[in-house]
């Protein structure tokens, strides 16, 4: 880019069917398979991220990586004092609150050994939450003075790192055509099985980024959860919406739908430069 040349990033998986000799890899099939691909008037193009997207994406994948080892310190904790008779529910805070009354009372049951042991398990998940706890601050420290990230936030069930990660991992959201795009690039749309005219749909395709589908996924539990809990002469279209299609469908599938359409939101709201507006849908309404 430096140099003057427009720089565009294309998925391997789409230039791939362009290489004549499948079994031959090599540089000069590639950069042939390459120049035809790019040359496709449909071709899809990655959106290159910034610096700062790179680090702010660094920064989630260390605070999950932390998530999932806090996950499985408390884990070993569970299982070894299993051994010994002691049984703990799958609340992690019932779990550290259960080992730290064991250890405290006075004639603990537990060898010495396994008592060091236990100590320093709970040791490590208060550092690890520790820091876990700074990650959200930092990440929250991001979004303060950035005016995409506050119109993002307005979407209920769609918190902090729901939008950081938008932010870093979207990019450019001018790249793709419309929200529908967006959800088929998180993977959160049906895959198809169509041939004949006869359109079949099944799960959901799964593809591209699961950090941010499983962010958004979980962010469609709090917008499900608000919306059943508000009264219905008080609900917003969207409320509406999500409690009638929980009535047809079911939970699950309706976690899904909730954040396919926080994708699309996400997206208009990113592309266009537009507020979040619950009553936008009444400038599209059309006379009966």
């Amino acid at each position: 880019s430096k140099l003057g040349h427009t720089v565009n990033m294309m998925a391997a998986s789409f230039v791939s069917p362009y290489r004549k000799n499948r079994a031959g890899k090599n540089d000069a099939n590639d950069a042939e398979a390459i120049c035809e691909a790019v040359g496709r008037p449909n071709m899809r193009f990655v959106s290159l991220k910034s610096e700062q997207q790179l680090a702010i994406l660094a920064l989630h994948n260390v605070r999950h990586g932390l998530m999932e080892e806090r996950t499985a310190v408390l884990n070993r904790l569970r299982g070894e004092l299993a051994e010994f008779g002691v049984w703990f529910p799958l609340s992690p805070l019932q779990a550290k609150q259960g080992a730290a009354r064991l250890l405290a009372q006075a004639e603990c049951r537990l060898p010495p050994l396994l008592q060091s042991l236990v100590h320093d398990m709970l040791e490590h998940v208060r550092y690890l939450e520790e820091r876990i706890a700074a990650y959200d601050r930092q990440i929250a420290e991001q979004l303060k003075h950035n005016e995409a990230a506050q119109r993002i936030r307005a979407l209920v069930g769609v918190g902090d790192l729901t939008t950081s990660a938008a932010l870093a991992i979207i990019g450019d959201a001018t790249l793709f055509k419309n929200g529908r795009q967006l959800g088929a690039y998180l993977g959160l749309t049906p895959r198809q099985a169509s041939t004949g005219g006869k359109a079949r749909l099944g799960k959901i395709t799964k593809q591209g980024n699961t950090y941010l589908r499983t962010l958004l996924i979980q962010g469609a539990r709090s917008a499900l959860q608000s919306a059943m809990k508000r009264a219905p002469d008080k609900q917003t279209r969207l409320g509406q919406w999500i409690v009638g299609l929980h009535a047809r469908v079911g939970y699950h599938k309706t976690l899904v739908a909730i954040a396919n359409k926080h994708a699309r939101m996400i997206w208009a709201m990113l592309a266009k430069g537009e507020q979040y507006n619950p009553d936008a849908w009444k400038s599209y309404a059309v006379a009966a």
